[in-house]
């Protein structure tokens, strides 16, 4: 493949490139759905395959620069969750609902840096951002398994409402992280220190609600379907790369973005356009994310992986079950809730590629391995999790799960 990029010229290489991507992530993801894995583990697979690794199918020159597609799959992934924050929902939900979400995220967060720090002898910058990462739960898995088993009633209402709050949590937990690192980076921590990034956050906060505002005057009735996605995707652009100049996340920014909008206009369907623009962005994403995966970092982090991945499940499962007895859930909330909180995947990885760039380069590529790899493990146990909570809890029966699972359509994997 070398000497075949070789005779390409930069255009073309990159083109080809991309189409080596995607083609690799669709093929590999037909074995993945036959699996019975999540297609986020099979585009995993396919970064690792054709990565440096491995195949050598991409070259590295390239992949050193398309760190960007991070930030753009970022801006798309929290734009998303901003549609979850309707007023509605947010008194709907109420301070239960809050209180459950913080113990479970944070409770993780605290024990993967206590950990991290007192166990291992890690940096605290390493400790702080990986226990930041901790906070996140994917909450595709999850959605996936309630939809397989049309799982319904209060237990599944609170577990959406907690898996929606999550990712704000875990946003602005990392956002802190990040002015604390910065600051400790340095060299000391003044009062400027920690208020600068503070300040630049609260800007993008402010651009993101200002972008939502913009976007609602601009999408009129009469506009098309085309011009609707365009103007938004180009606004998401617009965020993301008004953020990477003064070296901000998008995360915060664009979930502001699209919680404006949605609150303003009450428009879904601009959310679901959205969503059936991004498949290929957001494969590629993941399947850059298997390429950047070094297998052979796989062995330093060894037994700093392994309790990574256990310890924020116990994290996990311990405050969601403490923020339950807290504010009085029902038993079969506080025991099983927990179990469907497991998966994680985008926004962690995205955040993952942000904490990279802050620490030292061997560190950074430990940091993005343990959370690469973990990720994989967490989407392949995730659904099964998910599927006993529900069981457990009595949302769905022992006949359902046989029905479902003994159905098998011929058009089940396409």
């Amino acid at each position: 493949m070398e000497l075949l990029y070789s005779q390409m010229d930069e255009s073309t290489a990159v083109l080809c490139s991309l189409s080596i991507i995607l083609f690799a992530g669709f093929i590999v993801t037909r074995i993945t759905k036959r699996l019975r894995l999540p297609n986020v583990s099979g585009y995993i697979i396919a970064g690792v395959l054709i990565g440096p690794c491995c195949l050598k199918m991409v070259p590295s020159d390239i992949l050193g620069h398309m760190g960007f597609m991070s930030d753009i799959a970022l801006a798309f992934i929290a734009f998303g969750v901003g549609k979850f924050f309707k007023k509605e929902i947010i008194k709907e939900a109420g301070i239960r609902i809050i209180v459950i979400t913080i113990f479970e995220a944070l409770a993780a967060g605290i024990l993967v840096t206590i950990s991290m720090r007192m166990i291992f002898g890690m940096s605290w910058n390493f400790a702080l951002i990986l226990g930041a990462i901790a906070t996140a739960t994917a909450p595709a898995s999850t959605m996936m398994t309630i939809h397989q088993y049309h799982a319904r009633g209060d237990f599944v209402n609170v577990l959406l409402q907690v898996v929606a709050l999550d990712d704000v949590v875990c946003l602005l937990t990392f956002s802190a992280v990040v002015a604390v690192v910065n600051a400790r980076t340095s060299g000391h921590i003044s009062f400027t220190d920690v208020m600068v990034p503070i300040f630049w956050n609260l800007m993008a906060l402010a651009l993101g609600f200002l972008c939502g505002i913009v976007l609602s005057k601009l999408l009129t009735p009469a506009r098309s379907k085309d011009n609707r996605l365009i103007l938004a995707v180009a606004m998401l652009l617009g965020i993301s790369g008004i953020c990477a100049f003064f070296q901000l996340s998008p995360l915060l920014s664009c979930m502001v973005f699209g919680a404006t909008y949605m609150n303003v206009t009450n428009d879904k369907k601009l959310f679901k356009q959205v969503n059936h623009f991004t498949p290929p962005v957001m494969s590629m994403f993941f399947i850059i994310s298997g390429m950047n995966l070094n297998v052979t970092a796989l062995r330093t982090a060894g037994i700093i992986g392994v309790s990574y991945f256990l310890i924020r499940i116990i994290g996990k499962y311990a405050g969601a079950y403490i923020g339950c007895s807290i504010t009085g859930m029902p038993v079969v909330m506080k025991r099983y809730i927990g179990l469907a909180l497991i998966p994680q995947a985008g926004v962690a990885i995205g955040l993952a590629f942000l904490g990279q760039r802050m620490l030292p380069a061997d560190i950074g590529s430990l940091l993005l391995t343990i959370i690469l790899s973990s990720s994989v493990l967490y989407e392949l146990i995730g659904p099964a999790c998910a599927k006993m909570s529900f069981f457990l809890s009595g949302t769905i029966k022992r006949e359902v799960i046989k029905s479902v699972e003994d159905y098998q359509p011929a058009h089940a994997v396409k």
